[in-house]
């Protein structure tokens, strides 16, 4: 039975977190965390509740099994960084973005 590794989970949510230009204060403020929680999490230091490790994920917009196991593929945070980049968009852009990669998507397949 494999453990969690704190210190590596630490490190996906700073990892995470600084691609996302966010600091730790900021983090800990949108989560409800002090800043200095958000420090002994990163180090590895204190273990997170399941609802702390949800809060974080959710503002990183990344999975928690990619926090806790870092399972996520390549092609799972393509995705999701597809997903984040259309949030927000008219269901008309995004009708049009849709159609624009269906069309190199075929493309593809004739190279």
């Amino acid at each position: 039975m494999s453990e969690i590794n704190y210190i590596s989970l630490g490190k996906r949510i700073r990892q995470a977190r600084n691609k996302k230009g966010m600091t730790q204060e900021k983090l800990g403020e949108v989560c409800a965390l002090s800043t200095a929680h958000i420090g002994h999490i990163e180090r590895g230091t204190r273990i997170p509740s399941l609802d702390t490790v949800f809060r974080i994920s959710t503002e990183l917009n990344v999975s928690i099994d990619w926090l806790l196991l870092d399972s996520e593929t390549e092609v799972d945070n393509v995705f999701r960084t597809i997903s984040t980049e259309l949030e927000g968009k008219s269901e008309a852009h995004v009708k049009t973005f849709v159609a624009a990669v269906k069309a190199l998507a075929d493309s593809i397949d004739l190279i």
